[in-house]
């Protein structure tokens, strides 16, 4: 059975709670804080930070969160005319 890929907030909270650096760890928090206050339109410019600050970052968990912020930002963003009413 596949793995269920992270969603992208489900992301920034594995690289707040789980990278060990503590550098990435921020940003991945201020990553959330900018989804919260900016909502879903600061999603793919906050994905791109956090993917670039957890290039270092080893092991499966590291592996899941680069797949689900890479997979994200490799698809073409929706326009409100494409999206199923």
């Amino acid at each position: 059975m596949a793995e269920r890929r992270l969603g992208i907030v489900e992301a920034f909270v594995s690289v707040r709670d789980q990278c060990p650096n503590g550098s990435v760890q921020a940003v991945a928090r201020s990553a959330l804080e900018a989804v919260k206050t900016g909502g879903a339109s600061t999603l793919r410019e906050q994905a791109f930070f956090v993917l670039t600050a957890v290039r270092g970052w080893q092991g499966e968990r590291a592996q899941a969160v680069k797949d689900a912020l890479e997979a994200f930002l490799a698809d073409p963003p929706q326009s409100d005319a494409d999206k199923d009413v």
